[in-house]
């Protein structure tokens, strides 16, 4: 009877250590998780001045290097998206109907926000001095962000609001998305 009233005694002593134990590594994160959540903020920051930044050299680029600059700052997929959609139904090689646009691009993309017929970030096919007004993070996870940005042009008194989906890939930043709320 005294053997397992002390058996009992090491049993229930080991077993509170234990619990003990575990709340210490539960209240410590590790340390993988404490430089993700370090790099977070600082990395949202870094893609929100590079979209600025490529925003505002894509629109000082010459007219004929428009489409090279555009390829280099987004993912390929975008950019394939992107070129049908300003292209539908003009009588150019490759153009799609809406229909057919729509069919190609439709668990992709959100087809009804592309900008149909419409350049690359905004609506207008002239600009004087395109601006970057506002670019504020509207969400993120994991190397996905999404900006909420106004572009302004005073020249033409016009804006344009967009949400710019950026992704951090291969160590670098591309637009993967623009939807257009007009």
């Amino acid at each position: 009877m005294k053997k397992i009233i002390i058996a009992s005694l090491f049993l229930m002593a080991a077993c509170k250590g234990e619990k003990k134990k575990e709340a210490v590594i539960q209240k410590e994160p590790l340390p993988k998780e404490m430089a993700a959540a370090e790099n977070k903020p600082n990395e949202s920051e870094e893609a929100k001045k590079w979209l600025g930044k490529s925003i505002k050299n894509y629109f000082k680029e010459d007219l004929r290097s428009l489409d090279k600059e555009m390829q280099k700052i987004t993912t390929q997929e975008y950019y394939e998206y992107k070129t049908d959609a300003m292209n539908v139904d003009m009588d150019v090689d490759g153009s799609l109907t809406l229909k057919e646009f729509q069919n190609k691009w439709k668990g992709k993309f959100d087809t009804g926000k592309a900008g149909i017929n419409s350049g690359f970030l905004i609506s207008g096919q002239d600009w004087i001095n395109i601006e970057v007004r506002n670019c504020d993070l509207k969400s993120s996870s994991d190397n996905n962000y999404v900006f909420n940005v106004v572009l302004a042009d005073d020249g033409f008194k016009a804006k344009y609001l967009r949400q710019v989906k950026v992704i951090k890939t291969d160590h670098q930043f591309l637009i993967a998305d623009v939807i257009e709320e007009e």
